[in-house]
């Protein structure tokens, strides 16, 4: 299940992505009201983020918040990741933070493991295959 965490910054992302390229900072007051994320927890979402490469910051009376590369270029996948962690619903799917399950007998014959292999895949082909622009397109929202 995604966190709350997760989706807080999944909206603060998306609300960035429609500020038009080049554009002034954003203020995190704005961001918080816009994406309806409370201010303390965006403060240390956008912070993570930052780190990671997402956003680019400037301070000063006119700073904020804006996006580091285009829309198009930053999947949804890759915001979760970093929130998050692995996608994976158990670690020895993990592709990132593999480790062996303690009580699992063999992981060749492990029909979870199969099975969740198969869950990993797929969430990570659909989340890392929409980028920030796909989701907040038109076409993605009435599908």
């Amino acid at each position: 299940m995604l966190t709350q965490r997760s989706r807080y910054a999944l909206r603060a992302m998306l609300f960035l992505a429609e500020a038009p390229p080049g554009g002034p900072p954003i203020p995190m007051t704005r961001i918080a009201v816009e994406a309806n994320v409370p201010r303390k927890f965006l403060e240390l979402i956008l912070a993570d983020l930052r780190d990671a490469g997402f956003l680019i910051s400037h301070r000063g009376k006119m700073g904020g918040y804006r996006l580091s590369r285009p829309s198009h270029l930053i999947s949804l996948g890759e915001i979760i990741r970093v929130i998050e962690g692995p996608l994976a619903l158990i670690p020895c799917v993990s592709r990132t933070a593999y480790r062996a399950c303690k009580d699992c007998r063999s992981e060749a014959d492990c029909a979870i493991r199969h099975a969740m292999l198969r869950v990993r895949d797929e969430t990570a082909r659909i989340l890392d295959g929409t980028s920030l622009a796909d989701a907040n397109s038109e076409d993605l929202a009435a599908a």
